[in-house]
């Protein structure tokens, strides 16, 4: 014996949403790191390394 079901489905439409001031700012804030950090690779290849040969 075949029973009938009523099943309702229940759909989801979600939108990804992207802040590109939010994008902009990590942008920024991880190229500032990337600067500071070649920055003090620069300081100690031209200032510490000659003092120490």
């Amino acid at each position: 014996m075949v029973q009938n079901r009523n099943i309702e489905v229940e759909e989801r439409h979600t939108e990804k949403r992207s802040d590109s001031s939010l994008v902009a700012s990590t942008f920024i804030k991880y190229a500032a790191y990337i600067v500071i950090f070649f920055g003090f690779l620069y300081f100690l290849v031209r200032y510490v390394f000659p003092m120490l040969s």
